[in-house]
């Protein structure tokens, strides 16, 4: 196992997770680390938050007793809502992302490839309650973002160059964000990740010496 490096913390990726948000977006954001999302928004930037259990509109997380227990995200946290939010079905809900018209989606993942393939519904084996929403995420939205540790807990590879757990999709992250660093693609036509930035300490000899994918600089 690698020596340990100091990377970003959850907040300081959730950060710059928020900086792909521009002002007039429609935007899931999907279960664990990505709602930390919604607490980073920039002053004057106005998305729209979704949430595949039928709101539009999120508002920010509610203060200690001011919780509703009916008011839950995707990921049964309580939520707030807006003076312009709406709620639907499941059905709607889903078409709204199936036809397209979510900007953008944050993500978690178990498994990023360097083809932008991405892994994040399952472990063989393992008990799960469900997919969930991801393939339909994955499948719909314009641009995908995955917020994930470069590492797992043994030190192994989770940016790889191909993933070894069952797809939720093939080719679809475009920015990848973990503890480490950021990378891009310029697009979904073959082009690599490209390195963009790393987080304060981390050189890009502890960066390759971490990461499974090949990557440019």
């Amino acid at each position: 196992m690698s020596t340990p490096v100091k990377g970003w913390t959850r907040d300081e990726m959730a950060a710059r997770a928020a900086a792909e948000l521009k002002d007039g977006f429609y935007v899931n954001l999907g279960i664990g680390m990505p709602t930390l999302v919604a607490n980073h928004i920039a002053p004057g930037v106005d998305i729209t938050l979704q949430s595949e259990n039928g709101m539009l509109g999120m508002g920010p997380f509610p203060f200690a007793g001011d919780e509703d227990p009916d008011l839950i995200n995707a990921g049964k946290q309580t939520i707030t809502e807006l003076r312009r939010t709406s709620y639907f079905s499941s059905a709607d809900s889903f078409a709204m992302i199936r036809g397209g018209h979510m900007d953008l989606s944050i993500l978690g993942a178990m498994e990023v490839a360097a083809n932008g393939d991405l892994a994040n519904w399952m472990v063989p084996g393992k008990m799960i309650k469900g997919m969930g929403g991801a393939m339909d995420l994955v499948a719909g939205c314009k641009r995908i973002v995955v917020l994930m540790e470069h590492n797992d807990k043994t030190g192994g590879h989770k940016f790889r160059d191909a993933c070894t757990l069952p797809l939720t999709g093939s080719n679809v992250v475009d920015v990848l964000i973990t503890d480490l660093a950021v990378f891009d693609r310029a697009d979904r036509k073959g082009a690599p990740f490209r390195l963009i930035a790393m987080a304060d300490g981390v050189t890009i000899d502890d960066l390759r010496a971490r990461t499974g994918a090949a990557f440019v600089e």
